[in-house]
């Protein structure tokens, strides 16, 4: 553990740890995203590069809060740990996610061999119950709100933080419960369940109240909710309640972070969609030269006819 205060510019130098978990499978699962991309434009396909720097992005916020100072200073700090949450459940699986890497993950894979027992093997958990069940939201939204309240209002957060495995776990437990809510909301990979927009948008706002009420919570609480940071290390000119209010703080900004990120991602999907649909009528138009063009206009000249069966003076009168 880090035995200075922390300083901004040496929150990000190198921690050592007795194994970098989270940043050893940030490497990894880097190396297999950018594998799949360099197959992809192997074999002359194109993969958007934003995808790329979105992904790499996500990976990089996961190694700035678990493999340099800031994982350290999150073990003796209050505010720092909550640094740690709020960027492992809302900020980087949104980046993770808009990667796309299980649609990337489908086009990489080849149809046959190996790799196409695989790809079938992935398209079947995506179609399975198990999954649809854990993307539900009656399943994401309380998994998301008892990894706040059911956490740091029970001893469970103690005891995680007794050793480096457990504060780990933790730590890749809020990257999971972020994935999973995140999933289905931002719709760009293949989910097991599809909504509308509106419904996805109703998601998010039924879980950023409990978010930022949490931070409220933590914010004017009067007594400190975890015995982890009881006690200021020595020499430290930090008070443990002040430092748990700027972390409640914290928790309370984070909350606009995902809203605007999902409302731009929405809107970006409905836009893309609204303009295929454009230019799907337009090739329709020009395989049947506008066949759908010239019915209508026809149907509104028929109504612009007279009837031959009705009287030509209605009103009867001469």
């Amino acid at each position: 553990m880090p035995l200075r205060p922390p300083r901004l510019g040496g929150l990000l130098a190198w921690h050592p740890q007795p194994i970098p978990v989270l940043p050893v499978l940030c490497l990894v699962l880097w190396l297999a995203y950018t594998t799949g991309v360099l197959r992809l434009l192997h074999r002359g396909h194109r993969w958007p590069v934003g995808r790329l720097v979105s992904w790499t992005v996500g990976l990089l916020t996961v190694v700035a809060v678990t493999g340099t100072a800031v994982n350290g200073y999150g073990m003796r700090m209050f505010s720092v740990h909550m640094v740690q949450h709020m960027v492992l459940s809302m900020l980087s699986p949104l980046l993770l996610l808009m990667g796309a890497p299980v649609t990337l993950c489908l086009r990489a894979l080849p149809a046959r061999g190996v790799g196409g027992r695989v790809r079938r093997r992935l398209v079947r958990i995506l179609h399975s119950r198990a999954l649809r069940v854990l993307t539900a939201p009656m399943l994401t939204l309380p998994l998301f709100i008892a990894s706040l309240y059911g956490l740091y209002f029970t001893p469970l957060f103690d005891a995680a933080m007794r050793t480096w495995w457990g504060h780990d776990w933790m730590l890749l437990h809020f990257v999971a419960v972020g994935l999973l809510l995140f999933w289905p909301i931002m719709a760009i990979d293949p989910s097991p369940r599809t909504t509308s927009p509106v419904l996805r948008m109703l998601e998010l706002f039924l879980a950023m109240p409990f978010h930022a009420f949490f931070g409220v919570v933590v914010m004017t609480s009067t007594t400190l909710l975890v015995r982890s940071f009881a006690r200021s290390p020595s020499g430290w000119s930090t008070s443990p309640l002040s430092d748990q209010r700027l972390g409640g703080g914290i928790a309370w900004a984070f909350s606009e972070i995902p809203t605007l990120l999902v409302v731009a991602a929405v809107f970006a999907q409905w836009s893309r969609s609204s303009d295929r649909e454009a230019r799907r009528g337009d090739r329709a138009a020009a395989r049947d030269g506008d066949q759908a063009l010239r019915e209508y206009n026809a149907w509104l000249a028929n109504l612009s006819r007279p009837d031959p069966s009705r009287p030509a003076n209605p009103g009867g009168r001469g």
